[in-house]
């Protein structure tokens, strides 16, 4: 038996879901439109009455009717276009921000490596141009569409029984407007295509540019990173230009066939009134209905080329919301609980991009047990402590926490209890109390203080213009590196997480400060399972067990003292450290 393989919905079906809860305020839309375009339809058909009403002579109390008519028509159009606007301005809000909070919560959602391969820059000019433009297509097709197609049946009607001829004529130029619009509309989408496509690469270096900005500057790049980014701009711009010298060459052939309709149509008008066959409001109302029956095709047509646009920008959205999760709850995860904070590797191995990381890794870690994993960068360090967290998961084997296998938890539940210090103490840009309180947002002042202190960071804090209140700038930017480093463990602290991984986390600090906060830390992980990632190995010598890798895999395992009687490569790690001290000390000497 054939296997049937399961399609994904159209594009324009599946973004139904963001519209669909409007859908109150869409058959307003329709409503409001179309009432607007019935009096449209019927605004010509009064002014033929004036008209031939003022050449029949038929006195000024009918003149006077027709003109108040003609005058609430007019009026009540207004009106209801003021509130149509309001409502499609209402409309399309609600329908990007629940696309934004879709795509925003995919992005939190979508694992670590998905944002290892994407830039920040480039990922938010896809949100905004992808959200932008699929938003504009929606609310251009609610507009436009059923309202023209309404008054282009009442226009073709009207006109036909007006006089058949001029009606005849009128439609012999509408279809010239919209067939040249669907030409155009092919290089058009083409266009939208490659610039989603530039742009997300201009923003993304601007982005990496305006982070590294102290690297920028400290290597004197910031007229070649200028000059690089405004070229990339003016790449693009003249893509946009030559996009619009062909918008305005069609825009400006379609005008020119509704001038050539209506001058026809003012010819032959001209010569049937002449003859006598119409009166002159005839006349007068075909001269609206030709500029009236070219702006529905238009309309049209314009709605017809913003959806192939909006189908652009809509697959730069589900590019996001479609991208492979490679780290899901199972559909019976279940919450961790409290955990005790035992922590096993078994038989881990783990590659990313063919490269392999690590090659059969077992540990067994007992609650409490403070464990340092040294050796070369590159040697698996930090993505051990990524799979500890579930930002990855093994390619093969498993990772346990108190007994249960990660993939058997919500990733959630169990990283709420991991407090995590980096490299980079990278800091938010809010107030120093709002920093430390990110793993607990409702903490106390005096538990924020009381954390604070524990870091050593009280002291620094209470000096800043407005103590814990005061705003540390982008990425901490405000502090120094020490300051960053000892507010990012105080987050740590006041999170109050029975296993603590230390990635670096006194790198950098000075002497002093890295001794105050040794002790603090040393203090605060009695109890805790707590990881510490180290190249200064004086940081790791009071570890109950120190892990060496290399190469992805542990090579030796023991305290300090006894990985130095076994003299081998933790050995030679620390007589590098010492030696270079010691050949200070004697030079200096």
């Amino acid at each position: 038996m054939q296997q049937t393989v399961s399609r994904p919905p159209a594009p324009w079906r599946r973004a139904w879901s963001f519209v669909r809860p409007d859908r109150t305020s869409l058959v307003g839309i329709l409503l409001l439109g179309t009432t607007s375009a019935l009096v449209l339809a019927l605004e010509p058909l009064v002014l033929k009455c004036f008209f031939d009403a003022l050449i029949a002579r038929a006195g000024l109390a009918p003149l006077m009717g027709i003109v108040g008519l003609l005058a609430l028509m007019l009026l009540a159009r207004e009106a209801v276009a003021g509130l149509l606007e309001w409502l499609v301005w209402r409309t399309r809000i609600d329908i990007n921000f629940r696309m934004t909070s879709a795509t925003i919560d995919r992005l939190h959602t979508l694992p670590l490596s998905f944002h290892q391969r994407h830039s920040v820059g480039a990922l938010m000019a896809k949100v905004d141009r992808g959200i932008t433009g699929t938003v504009t297509a929606f609310s251009t097709v609610f507009v436009q569409i059923l309202p023209s197609i309404i008054y282009l049946i009442m226009a073709i009607v009207i006109m036909l029984r007006l006089e058949w001829r001029l009606g005849l004529l009128v439609l012999a130029f509408a279809p010239i407007p919209a067939i040249l619009g669907a030409r155009a509309s092919r290089e058009q989408v083409t266009r939208e295509r490659r610039l989603l496509e530039r742009w997300s690469r201009v923003f993304a270096r601007f982005n990496e540019a305006l982070a590294g900005m102290t690297v920028v500057k400290s290597f004197a790049r910031e007229e070649s990173e200028k000059h690089r980014f405004l070229k990339r701009v003016d790449a693009a711009n003249r893509l946009v230009m030559r996009g619009v010298a062909t918008d305005v060459r069609v825009e400006a052939t379609k005008n020119a066939v509704v001038v050539i309709a209506r001058v026809t149509a003012v010819s032959l008008g001209g010569y049937l009134i002449a003859a006598g066959a119409i009166p002159i409001g005839t006349l007068i109302a075909f001269l609206g209905y030709v500029g009236g029956a070219f702006q529905p095709v238009q309309s049209l047509t314009s709605a017809y080329q913003t959806t192939r646009r909006g189908q652009v920008a809509l697959k730069v959205v589900f590019s996001i919301l479609d991208a492979e999760d490679t780290v899901l709850d199972s559909p019976d995860a279940h919450d961790a609980g409290p955990l005790r904070g035992s922590v096993e590797f078994r038989d881990v191995s783990f590659g990313y991009g063919g490269r392999p990381l690590l090659d059969r890794v077992n540990i067994a870690v007992n609650p409490g047990e403070t464990v340092a994993l040294v050796g070369p960068s590159g040697a698996g360090k930090t993505t051990l402590m990524a799979l500890l967290q579930r930002l990855h998961d093994p390619t093969s084997g498993s990772v346990h926490v108190d007994g249960l296998d990660l993939r058997s938890l919500k990733q959630r539940s169990v990283r709420s209890q991991i407090g995590v210090v980096l490299q980079e103490g990278l800091l938010f840009s809010d107030s120093v109390r709002s920093n430390i309180a990110f793993g607990r947002p409702h903490a106390t002042d005096d538990e924020i203080e009381h954390a604070a202190r524990a870091a050593n960071a009280h002291d620094f804090v209470s000096k800043l213009p407005r103590g814990y209140a005061t705003r540390v700038g982008e990425r901490g930017s405000t502090l120094s590196g020490g300051e960053r480093q000892r507010l990012a463990i105080a987050r740590a602290l006041l999170k109050d997480a029975p296993i603590l991984i230390l990635d670096e986390a006194t790198s950098a600090l000075d002497a002093e400060s890295e001794s105050l906060v040794q002790e603090a830390l040393g203090r605060l992980m009695v109890g805790r399972t707590t990881f510490i990632i180290a190249h200064r190995l004086a940081t790791v010598v009071r570890a109950d067990r120190i892990l060496v890798l290399k190469d992805g895999s542990i090579v030796e395992s023991g305290t300090h003292a006894e990985l130095l009687r076994a003299r081998g490569y933790y050995a030679s790690l620390v007589d590098h450290q010492v030696r270079g001290l010691i050949d200070v000390d004697e030079r200096a000497a």
